[in-house]
């Protein structure tokens, strides 16, 4: 079972073990969708944060290394301000504790900012791309290499980008940039560029008209998928979507018709099978949404039509975690439609596009709005960073992390009583279901002079809480003290306030506060 947690919603862990010991016959866990898979908690661990943007993460040898436009960084609850230490557009965490590691590589200058982060296969070297033209005090020009013992900089890997790199993708033969440049090393290379290892450019070229924004490598089956604002590539109308050969650049597979006019990639992500697009749009008829399609031969397995642009993805056991500002997922299985909200992670079935009950949020927050801009798995962990300073309502600035349990939270709200005759000594309980952000069913425990005399369930969402009753029979005349509480199967609520009711022949019951 999977919650959000509020001091004042929350139970003690007295009132919740006495809830759940009443209730023995609760159903179980509703955190696996009908296709089996299992999401993480929408709980969040304790998390650094950092006071400005997060463009990028990557994980390598147990560390989560972190990337963007900030100074500072604080530590989890801190408030803007209060114990900040410096850490200039990058910086390291223990990937199990989230603890603050001293590997702190100054990028600055240029447009100060880190876009880019990707470890070599052997996670011995970090390649770090954006914008900058200081790595410590050497000088160097939009993107260096680390190596990860010991967290220096090292002397091979030092190309001179004619401007942004915004995407890095590493196999064990080539490094592929890409981002805004054109000229590498002072040689044409547009928005894409191929190094050895040790910094050497490679042949490899293809023509790009715009920027590229993500890389993805699948050498198994002969590509490199780039994704971008570009309608051109190769000579030919590619619309922010191809895959290039990954030693010539030529193009070898294109996917037709996949992303509208207006809309481009953001982000692109894999699994053993298929590979997974994040698109932003921009205007009418455009595509913010998610696809899935088959790495061996590029056809398309499923597309979903959310609208709110999508800037991360990250896939995890047969589950795709996305990082948008989703407003109407109404054509979606399992989505919703416009409910004077924005919701910015979403979690799908690799399936079917099926939309998994997985409802951590955050706000827009700083820069664009956009909240999320990066997901990343650290082992079992899944990594969130970007422009948001809300996180499940609680502050919470640029970074947040999910875990696959324990559950520890509680549903969202405890439902208010009402009460209405429905006949000699019949007491019938309205009331409005609650939600929780992990658990689609939960199990409401009604309470009569402090017995327990039922525990219905019912399935809810934040936008679809269905009205719910049940009746029960008393002596005429009896006066009775009615609350509810509920129960995800793991963590409860608090009780309501006591509602008193007085059955009375056939008269309306009467019932006060």
């Amino acid at each position: 079972m999977r919650l959000r947690k509020s001091m004042q919603r929350g139970a003690t862990t007295a009132s919740a073990v006495a809830l759940l010991a009443a209730a023995s016959l609760l159903t179980a866990s509703a955190a696996a969708s009908d296709g089996g898979e299992r999401t993480l908690t929408a709980d969040t661990l304790a998390t650094w944060q950092t006071d400005g943007i997060v463009w990028s993460i990557e994980y390598s040898g147990g560390v989560v290394y972190v990337g963007g436009t900030f100074g500072k960084v604080r530590p989890p609850g801190a408030k803007p301000g209060e114990r900040e230490v410096a850490r200039k557009n990058f910086a390291a965490f223990d990937a199990a504790t989230g603890r603050l590691l001293p590997c702190a590589l100054r990028l600055s200058g240029g447009g100060g900012t880190v876009r880019a982060l990707k470890a070599s296969p052997g996670g011995k070297v970090l390649y770090v791309g954006g914008s900058f033209t200081k790595a410590g005090g050497a000088d160097v020009a939009d993107a260096v290499a680390l190596n990860t013992a010991g967290c220096s900089l090292r002397k091979d890997f030092r190309p001179t980008m004619s401007s942004y790199v915004r995407a890095i993708e590493v196999t064990n033969d080539a490094v592929y940039l890409g981002g805004d440049f054109t000229l590498v090393n002072g040689q044409d290379r547009e928005r894409i560029a191929a190094f050895t290892p040790s910094g050497k450019l490679l042949p490899f070229q293809a023509e790009i008209d715009a920027p590229v924004r993500a890389v993805l490598a699948a050498p198994k089956f002969g590509k490199l998928l780039v994704g971008g604002d570009f309608n051109m590539l190769n000579g030919q109308l590619e619309k922010s979507l191809a895959a290039l050969h990954p030693v010539t650049g030529r193009t070898v597979a294109s996917y037709e018709d996949w992303v509208p006019p207006r809309s481009s990639v953001k982000a692109l992500a894999r699994d053993g099978i298929n590979f997974y697009v994040a698109a932003e749009g921009s205007g009418t008829g455009i595509f913010d949404g998610r696809i899935a399609g088959r790495l061996s031969d590029g056809k398309m397995v499923w597309k979903d039509t959310c609208m709110g642009a999508t800037q991360a993805v990250a896939v995890h056991k047969g589950v795709l975690y996305s990082g948008s500002h989703a407003h109407d997922c109404r054509d979606t299985p399992g989505g919703f439609v416009e409910f004077n909200n924005r919701q910015h992670f979403l979690a799908q079935s690799v399936r079917d596009r099926h939309i998994l009950h997985w409802f951590p949020d955050t706000d827009g927050g700083t820069g664009e709005g956009n909240g999320p801009r990066v997901l990343e798995m650290a082992g079992e962990v899944l990594w969130a960073g970007g422009e948001f300073t809300m996180v499940n309502g609680r502050p919470q600035q640029s970074l947040t992390r999910f875990s696959p349990g324990p559950d520890r939270g509680a549903p969202e709200e405890v439902p208010q009583l009402k009460a209405s005759a429905s006949g000699t000594g019949r007491v019938t309980l309205t009331w409005r279901a609650t939600w929780d952000r992990d658990d689609a069913e939960l199990t409401y425990l009604i309470y009569r002079d402090g017995r327990l005399v039922a525990s219905p369930t019912r399935r809810s969402a934040e936008w679809a809480r269905p009205t719910m009753k049940y009746t029960d029979s008393v002596a005429p005349g009896s006066r009775h003290r009615y609350r509810i509480a509920v129960t995800d199967g793991e963590n409860a609520s608090l009780k309501s306030k006591a509602l008193v009711v007085t059955a009375v022949g056939d008269e309306r019951p009467k019932e006060k506060r």
